[in-house]
């Protein structure tokens, strides 16, 4: 009996060694994940990212912190560190909705734990299983996929001006106030409040091919550049950390006024 409960134990050492090593990446392929961030013209980085590899494939994870000095920081980490340590329990499933659903609402009940009303986070993940992209985002981030020279946005953001074309689509406010609400590009749905609404979900799985290059960036990155910008930081031959880099330097160098942190991580099929 003693002999057999030291094979198990052994075995269970055995395997959490494997998911860490997994998770970590180190799985003797190439990293297909690259990022970078630039801090703008604010006095804080308070943008926060984070990747792995695992046995499902890969997780990427983006985050912009709002809220007063280190409190918009710390709440970005937050979310990150979330994401992360759950997406060791998810790859071992395939429901990415569950996933979702427990991951956010952990973010945004931890910030509310542990910061300050005010403190919060747009926050984005991408799952990539098998070439099969999955997202979900809540507030001012972007998802999009770089294919044949084209940059492609899948994700619609959750702010008050994307709220206004809806909204008018919709016939639920006239033309004159959609217009007057087109500048607003703040997040109208945080992590970090009480309130927390809705997750702006994939309506369904996006197929990457060989050399798509999934992307996903805070408002400091589409705000400064202009779309085809982006696109030819990606054209260009690299890795994805020196596309990454690419992207955050052409930010960094922009004409646009008053510029946030800047940040981005992208995944090369």
């Amino acid at each position: 009996m003693y002999d057999a409960i030291l094979v198990l134990v052994a075995v269970l050492i055995a395997f959490f060694l494997y998911k860490r090593s997994h998770l970590n990446g180190l799985t003797g392929l190439s990293n297909p994940i690259g990022s970078a961030a630039t801090i703008g013209e604010r006095a804080i980085q308070a943008d926060c990212s984070g990747s792995a590899l695992g046995d499902c494939g890969a997780i990427l994870v983006i985050a912009d912190g709002k809220g007063r000095g280190n409190d918009a920081k710390i709440a970005a980490k937050l979310a990150v560190d979330t994401f992360l340590d759950l997406y060791g329990d998810y790859q071992f499933f395939d429901k990415p909705q569950y996933y979702f659903q427990r991951a956010f609402r952990l973010a945004n009940q931890k910030i509310l734990n542990v910061l300050q009303d005010g403190a919060g986070a747009s926050a984005g993940v991408v799952l990539i299983n098998n070439s099969m992209m999955y997202y979900a985002l809540v507030g001012s981030v972007q998802v999009a996929v770089y294919r044949g020279g084209n940059l492609v946005p899948v994700s619609e953001g959750q702010t008050v001006d994307m709220l206004a074309r809806r909204a008018f689509k919709a016939g639920r406010i006239q033309r004159e106030t959609a217009i007057s609400l087109l500048k607003e590009e703040r997040a109208f749905n945080t992590l970090g409040q009480d309130g927390f609404h809705d997750i702006e979900f994939f309506s369904k799985p996006l197929t990457l091919e060989k050399g798509d290059v999934a992307v996903l960036m805070t408002d400091g990155v589409f705000h400064a550049l202009k779309w085809r910008e982006i696109e030819d930081a990606i054209k260009k031959s690299g890795s994805p950390t020196d596309i990454a880099e690419r992207i955050t330097k052409a930010a960094e160098k922009s004409d646009a006024t008053d510029k946030d942190n800047a940040s981005v991580i992208l995944y090369m099929n």
